[in-house]
């Protein structure tokens, strides 16, 4: 099967204690991969647990009122009861963990290191979290056959993860980066196709402009918010009227390098920027209040509010 095409799936999610914002188990029914989501208030209950006994790669989330993106921490052990309780005492920033397990216990320390490893390396140049991860992990020798295993079991680990809202792996622009999740093996050479994400979305994203004075940009809707791409240009001035978000917003893009100087009049954005809405990316782009369902256009004149409303 062509990885890149979207084929259905049955996942599963079971309640232990019955709270749908409680402990979470997610699986899918051909897989051998169990992915459990564990708020911090009830980390207690997933330690006693039998699956805290199991090798584990974990991922650790959180927010934080300096970044709009979310804080993660990618890591990886043969003792899941002893680290969790190490990081419950030792990190503060998160709020919820997602711990990747095997069904049949399969998993083992090599098998969690290189997936760590690919883990990371991902998150990083995909850039929707903000990794707090202090080194790129260790990745093992892995002979050909080991390599296969854990790469089918990340592809799994990358629709489960999305699944429990984390898309943690899913690139954002069109373009995506060399730095996909899922790759089977070529049997004959034993080398990684092409890196493609396994989770991909369901089309070619429709682009929108937004072009008025000292502004031009372009960007798509997507599950997540609006996406604006990389090379929109934003006008420097803003009304008075503009709201505080969005010149916070814009202020924190030119602080972290986001934006740079363009001309006399305008900014460039240097990477796509996830908005949350539509709204507040027309916004920050157009620098006055304005309402982005009819602010973006397709190459049609169509607006937003046309296509999705």
């Amino acid at each position: 099967m062509n990885p890149l095409i979207p084929s259905a799936k049955t996942i599963q999610i079971y309640l232990p204690t019955g709270n749908p914002r409680g402990l979470r188990v997610a699986e899918m029914t051909t897989r051998t991969v169990r992915l459990i989501e564990v708020p911090r208030i009830h980390i207690a209950d997933f330690l006693s647990m039998p699956d805290a006994k199991q090798v584990g790669l974990y991922f650790l989330i959180g927010d934080t009122d300096s970044t709009d993106k979310p804080l993660l921490y990618i890591g990886q052990t043969g003792d899941l009861t002893q680290r969790l309780k190490s990081h419950n005492n030792g990190k503060d920033f998160w709020t919820r963990v997602f711990v990747m397990l095997s069904t049949n216990n399969t998993i083992t320390q090599t098998h969690a290191l290189y997936m760590e490893h690919k883990a990371i390396q991902i998150a990083t140049d995909v850039g929707r979290y903000d990794l707090q991860n202090g080194n790129n992990g260790s990745k093992p020798h892995t002979p050909a056959p080991l390599q296969a295993d854990c790469e089918e079991l990340f592809h799994t680990l990358d629709i489960l993860l999305s699944t429990l809202g984390q898309p943690v792996f899913e690139a954002i622009g069109i373009d995506i980066p060399n730095t996909g999740a899922y790759q089977p093996l070529i049997p004959d050479t034993c080398q990684s196709l092409q890196n493609t994400p396994a989770v991909v979305p369901d089309k070619q994203p429709m682009l929108f402009y937004c072009k008025a004075k000292d502004c031009d940009a372009q960007g798509y809707y997507d599950n997540d918010g609006f996406v604006l791409l990389k090379g929109s240009l934003f006008r420097k001035r803003h009304t008075p009227s503009l709201g505080k978000w969005a010149v916070n917003k814009t202020h924190e893009l030119l602080v972290n390098g986001k934006l740079v100087e363009h001309n006399n009049d305008s900014y460039r954005l240097t990477e796509d920027q996830l908005f949350k809405t539509p709204s507040g990316a027309a916004q920050a782009v157009t620098g006055r209040p304005t309402n982005g369902w009819v602010e973006w256009k397709n190459d049609s004149g169509q607006t937003l509010s046309d296509i999705y409303r």
